[in-house]
């Protein structure tokens, strides 16, 4: 049965991109002779000589996809022909998850005890980025995540004695409760240590299907050192967050000094909203880009009672959000990249056929941002919204995922398909695959 549902997918995909009004070719601004490392220089990437500006995707479960036991290669392999025939070509990807799973955490995971690698999964990661290369497709790699989901800094507390993880989906406890717990990352030494471990042994990778190391490949945009890094609580909580963020830098920095470095921050809202923090944390001159995260529904900027007005009010605090952050990374001289952000379908309903209009407004305007930078050579230079899901099938029923259910773009502990865009959103894909046709060679 799924094997047909996949087969119907690729079919009206192929039929909308051959018969939609827009029938010229999108023609990939990197190509054989020139797909080379992504650099920067000044305010701008650039590859070969060349500006590189992208709309791309996070695509967190790509290396579940690949796993050669328990993924699905011929899923991986049709998801990433889809997104290169809209002209994307950077994707932003999970390394792996923490943990022994569990109730809104990712399952299987990448380190199930630290410091112990599940085989498979590491075989995943490679036979991606090994299809990625095929495709002359980026990829930025985050290497930990601030939130219990995959796992992540509350996972190393408790694999070193710090009781269990309060988790803030249930009912027990708090985020704040989470938040004060996960803090303690920071000044446990025994943590950040095997972290620094396991960023060492990713990093130092031989991929065994091309045989290239992991920091010889040009696939490799960039090295993020975590998915959303916090500053929590309270300030005071700055100086130790920032000596382990200005160490794994410098690790990485020595380590791959030919390709690029990201925090993964949402932008101030990392920071106890405090721009200046912000911009002190990202004027270590190893990290080469400004990263920021956009949730208008987690926010509370879009209400599904008042969609048409909200919306309006989204794309206004999201263009004002966007802009404080562009002056930063101006003043600093380095790019900056909304590398996260998505938007609900009609009603936050999780079925396919629910409306996405609204999305596709939502995600013009901030592409369309996109755009007015590489016209005028700016600072803003790409995108990567979240997330694709591809053919992936969601079960609207359950409200977070479930072992059995596909991975969609919609991390395990959020209803599935909320935020995805599916094979089957024709008309976000359509916005995409526009936007990537202007950026020209």
């Amino acid at each position: 049965m799924e094997s047909k549902i996949l087969l119907c997918f690729a079919l009206c995909s192929a039929m909308f991109f051959t018969s939609c009004k827009s029938t010229s070719v999108v023609k990939s601004r990197i190509t054989d002779d020139d797909f080379g490392f992504v650099r920067v220089k000044g305010d701008q990437f650039y590859v070969n000589g060349k500006p590189y500006y992208f709309i791309g995707a996070n695509y967190w479960y790509g290396p579940l996809l690949g796993a050669n036991k328990g993924g699905d290669r011929q899923r991986l392999i049709s998801e990433l022909d889809l997104m290169k025939s809209v002209g994307i070509n950077n994707l932003r990807i999970l390394v792996g998850a923490e943990g022994d799973g569990g109730d809104y955490k990712v399952y299987p995971a990448l380190q199930p005890e630290q410091g112990v690698y599940n085989e498979e999964l590491l075989d995943g990661l490679d036979f991606l980025m090994n299809e990625m290369r095929k495709r002359n497709m980026y990829a930025v790699l985050y290497m930990n995540n601030n939130w219990i989901w995959s796992g992540g800094m509350s996972e190393y507390l408790r694999w070193n004695g710090y009781g269990e993880v309060p988790n803030p989906f249930l009912e027990q406890y708090s985020w704040d409760d989470f938040m004060r717990y996960t803090m303690q990352f920071h000044s446990c030494e025994p943590c950040m240590n095997a972290y620094y471990k396991h960023v060492k042994f990713i990093v130092g990778r031989i991929n065994k299907y091309s045989g290239i190391k992991y920091t010889e490949d040009r696939t490799v945009m960039s090295w993020q050192v975590a998915n959303e890094p916090r500053v929590l609580v309270e300030a005071s909580h700055e100086e130790a967050f920032a000596k382990w963020l200005n160490n794994t830098v410098a690790i990485i920095e020595d380590l791959a000094p030919n390709q690029l470095i990201s925090t993964g921050a949402e932008g101030d809202h990392s920071y106890l909203d405090d721009i200046d923090m912000f911009e002190r944390l990202h004027a270590n001159k190893d990290i080469d880009y400004l990263t920021m995260h956009m949730w208008p529904k987690n926010w509370g900027w879009y209400d599904l009672n008042n969609e048409k007005e909200t919306l309006k009010e989204s794309i206004a605090k999201a263009l004002a959000y966007m802009d404080k952050h562009i002056v930063v990374s101006e003043k600093l001289n380095k790019p900056i990249v909304m590398s996260e952000f998505g938007f609900p379908r009609a009603q936050e309903s999780c079925e396919l056929y629910a409306s996405v209009e609204n999305r596709d407004i939502f995600y013009k305007a901030i592409i369309d941002e996109v755009l007015k930078n590489y016209k005028a050579n700016k600072s803003l230079s790409g995108l990567n919204f979240w997330g694709f899901g591809g053919y992936g099938i969601a079960n609207p029923n359950h409200k977070k995922w479930e072992i059995g259910d596909d991975f969609t773009g919609d991390p395990p502990q959020e209803p599935q398909g909320l935020n995805t865009v599916f094979a089957s959103d024709f008309s976000t894909l359509n916005v995409i695959k526009e936007a990537n046709a202007k950026f020209e060679d």
